[in-house]
């Protein structure tokens, strides 16, 4: 997900999606683990925007294979939401989205040309080239 500090609007423009082959991953009661980097950036994020509670993700059908991420400050938790609260950070996952996480990653990573959230999806089936759309 790349980030504008400057322009920050409720709905945050990218993500970048990698189907996870050979990969273990450790079961966990929650339906999306945080990495030290994610966790970071989501605390960053945060710390100017009070009225915010965390992060909520979901699923949007576009793209050239289907479905793609979204992610929004969120100033409450719908009843139908999944609270992922590690570290002191929350994430609020989106009926829609609930089954697609499952056992994904979120992870945080900066490049000299890019900032983004990855999602690290064992349950991904196929990618657009650009990373961005997904199917299962």
């Amino acid at each position: 997900m790349i980030f504008n500090s400057i322009n920050m609007s409720a709905s945050l423009v990218r993500a970048t999606v990698r189907a996870v082959n050979k990969r273990k991953i450790l079961p966990t009661r929650a339906a999306l683990t945080l990495t030290p980097a994610a966790v970071s950036k989501i605390r960053l994020l945060l710390q100017d925007k009070p009225e915010y509670i965390g992060l909520k993700v979901g699923v949007r059908t576009r793209g050239c294979n289907g479905l793609t991420y979204t992610l929004e400050y969120t100033k409450e938790r719908e009843k139908s939401d999944e609270e992922v609260l590690q570290d002191g950070v929350r994430v609020f996952i989106e009926k829609k989205a609930q089954l697609t996480l499952l056992g994904t990653e979120m992870d945080f990573v900066e490049s000299k040309l890019s900032s983004e959230f990855i999602f690290n999806n064992p349950n991904i089936k196929g990618t657009c080239g650009c990373g961005e759309s997904f199917n299962i």
